[in-house]
């Protein structure tokens, strides 16, 4: 999705949707075996945007697989439009739940994901989480549960950036040491720096082959920066919410569009 799909500023959260766009779209785009129109596909593989309001980056997948139309990007967030900030399931197409009650996906993937082994149905789920929804039973009594059900055919991909409403997670709450919790779980476990693309690919080639052989959910930690892409954003303090000035704005657009430097901080597999 480019700055002009997006002409007015959104109303909130547009730091955290910028640090999930590399992550969101590979996934849907490169791992995640889907064709329009999604809900007449039994065989699809299912992919839960548990952070409803990172929807915009999962918007930009479904418009290059054809899922929405391009143009429909422009009614990004405006009255009446398919597309709102948080995806909902009942009328947006390509979105499996209504994300946004943070804490939920997880707990909807695993029954998901439960549901098809039952069926003999040999697609796969996906979720997308925040590591501020590990603050979450319900999150880890998912985690237990995928575990004991030997589910597979669940990936779970965490976004790590060390941030949430309230301040910075390690603040907060911190769930570090993250992997380690996970691999207690039960689960294939994987640290990865999140705005890696080719990375995060061979990260989910990874739990697709370990899956095959063993049997047991997989998770991918995504070390990944709030506004990245954006220096406007990324040196701001209080990036989870924030109102942009129109003249930020065409700050935003000019810093994505003219190939500055974005190199990140190498990640580690684990």
């Amino acid at each position: 999705m480019t700055p002009d799909h997006t002409p007015h500023p959104p109303p909130t959260q547009p730091p955290t949707r910028l640090l999930s766009k590399p992550t969101t779209p590979q996934t849907s785009r490169h791992r995640v075996h889907q064709q329009p129109p999604l809900r007449a596909l039994t065989d699809r593989d299912r992919f839960l945007l548990s952070t409803g309001h990172y929807a915009i980056g999962l918007y930009s997948a479904l418009a290059e697989v054809g899922t929405i139309p391009v143009g429909e990007l422009a009614t990004y967030g405006t009255d009446e439009s398919r597309l709102p900030m948080s995806g909902m399931a009942p009328y947006t197409p390509g979105m499996e739940v209504s994300g946004g009650s943070l804490g939920h996906g997880l707990t909807v993937a695993v029954g998901i994901a439960l549901g098809l082994r039952h069926q003999g149905n040999d697609a796969r789920v996906f979720n997308f989480l925040s590591d501020g929804e590990l603050d979450e039973g319900s999150t880890w009594e998912a985690a237990m549960g995928a575990h004991h059900h030997e589910l597979g055919n669940l990936t779970a991909l965490v976004d790590t950036n060390a941030l949430q409403a309230d301040g910075a997670t390690g603040t907060v709450l911190s769930v570090e040491p993250a992997e380690e919790k996970w691999r207690a779980c039960g689960w294939f476990t994987q640290r990865v720096d999140g705005n890696d693309v080719e990375a995060l690919l061979r990260a989910l080639d990874a739990a697709a082959e370990q899956a095959a052989l063993v049997g047991r959910p997989s998770v991918i930690l995504c070390d990944t920066r709030v506004g990245r892409g954006v220096p406007l954003l990324e040196n701001r303090e209080k990036a989870h919410f924030m109102h942009i000035e129109s003249d930020e704005w065409a700050i935003r657009r000019q810093q994505l569009t003219t190939g500055h430097d974005t190199t990140a901080t190498t990640g580690t597999e684990a």
